[in-house]
């Protein structure tokens, strides 16, 4: 991490680490895209034992990178959530 010198650098890096971040969101959607074609029904894309892995694990993360883990959950909580629909709205097209 750099040590900026002005406001103006913290949001050029800031932007850039948003441009990586949808990046990776991209590829993860399309990876749920993919998920969806090996769940038999509903309750298998909300999977709920493997959100509660996912939280336990970047919240490990979030310590070994010294990062809230609180502030992390949250965050991984409503992305889960946002994949989960966009999921089920796969599965019911592949289902259909």
């Amino acid at each position: 991490m750099r040590d900026c010198k002005s406001i103006e650098e913290v949001r050029e890096c800031i932007d850039s680490l948003d441009n990586q971040i949808v990046k990776l969101l991209s590829e993860r959607s399309r990876f749920v895209e993919q998920a969806a074609k090996f769940k038999k029904d509903a309750e298998d894309v909300k999977a709920p034992q493997r959100v509660e892995a996912v939280i336990e694990k970047v919240r490990k993360l979030a310590n070994e990178n010294n990062v809230n883990p609180n502030t992390i959950e949250e965050i991984y909580r409503t992305m889960i959530s946002c994949f989960i629909q966009h999921e089920m709205v796969q599965h019911a097209k592949i289902n259909t």
